[in-house]
């Protein structure tokens, strides 16, 4: 399995990773695996995916596997990524290309190609379009309507799709982004009505998730023998946060980390005391990112 999504790297946090195999930080934003990692393992693949900036650690067989090209923070729109300073999906991409030809050297063009062709590609990415930069600072908002916003991302990942196409790819996964407005960050700024969700970031991304469906369904018509699949993630993720004790959760408004509310990554070490001792109850780790328990749940 190949793997292009945004929640996978991150500043190493010794809260990020507390109950990962071995209890060290591995650069994912939970206290666990991600859900790629589980896909992986539903596979029988290795039960955790490894980044290709790690790659020195690892065997061409091992990233032959599977391999991460993510980073943490970032977004479709290249200015989500300047904000964090982190790897933008056009400089991903570049890392997948630079893995295909390091497999081919490694394994011969025939074998590459087979490889290559059957892994899945995975996308995750875009509420930090939305959570961090659209909605939080003004430079897109003063460009874009939501819903021509919606239409650039989408046609950002349609675009990174046709490339990892032309790359060899053929099956490929495009996440729709989650309730962005009750993840316990925006539930903090939500000045008019404290501690509940923002619905206007919601709105938003049901706008985007819509955009992004009928993206994967005209691809699978322009792409020959491609399979683009679009999944969705926002009815289970508001399912579960509307009633988290029916799916054996005890707070589905705050994160384990820190308070709960507003930290997130490296941030939440500064609130160490405070953090939650049992994640299994929680449906957020830290103020954004999922605990892994609920991606099982998933």
């Amino acid at each position: 399995m190949h793997s292009l999504r945004s929640s996978f790297l991150s500043p190493v946090c010794p809260r990020h990773g507390r109950d990962f195999n071995g209890g060290v930080a591995t650069g994912r934003f939970s206290n666990g695996r991600l859900v790629t990692d589980f896909i992986s393992e539903g596979f029988g693949l290795p039960s955790s995916v490894p980044a290709y900036l790690d790659a020195a650690s690892c065997t061409i067989d091992q990233l032959a596997m599977g391999v991460s090209f993510a980073s943490g923070g970032t977004g479709l729109d290249d200015l989500t990524a300047d904000i964090r300073n982190v790897i933008p999906v056009r400089q991903q991409l570049e890392y997948f290309r630079e893995y295909k030809e390091r497999l081919t050297v490694a394994k011969g063009v025939s074998e590459a190609d087979e490889i290559i062709a059957g892994a899945l590609y995975y996308f995750s990415i875009g509420n930090n379009d939305i959570g961090v930069n659209y909605f939080l600072l003004p430079q897109r908002r003063a460009q874009f309507s939501p819903p021509e916003y919606a239409a650039f991302l989408v046609g950002i990942a349609g675009a990174a799709v046709r490339e990892v196409y032309h790359l060899g790819g053929r099956k490929i996964q495009l996440t729709g982004i989650l309730p962005v407005g009750c993840v316990p960050a925006m539930r903090t700024v939500n000045l008019h009505r404290p501690g509940e969700c923002m619905e206007d970031f919601n709105q938003f991304a049901l706008l985007f998730n819509a955009e992004l469906r009928e993206t994967a369904n005209k691809l699978n018509g322009e792409l020959s023998e491609a399979h683009v699949v679009y999944s969705d993630m926002y009815s289970l993720v508001s399912t579960i946060i509307a009633n988290p004790l029916k799916y054996g959760f005890e707070n589905g408004a705050q994160g384990c980390c820190g308070t709960g509310l507003i930290e997130v990554s490296f941030l939440c070490v500064l609130d160490e005391p405070l953090t939650c001792e049992d994640t299994d109850k929680y449906v957020f780790f830290d103020s954004v990112h999922p605990t892994e328990r609920k991606l099982v749940k998933c």
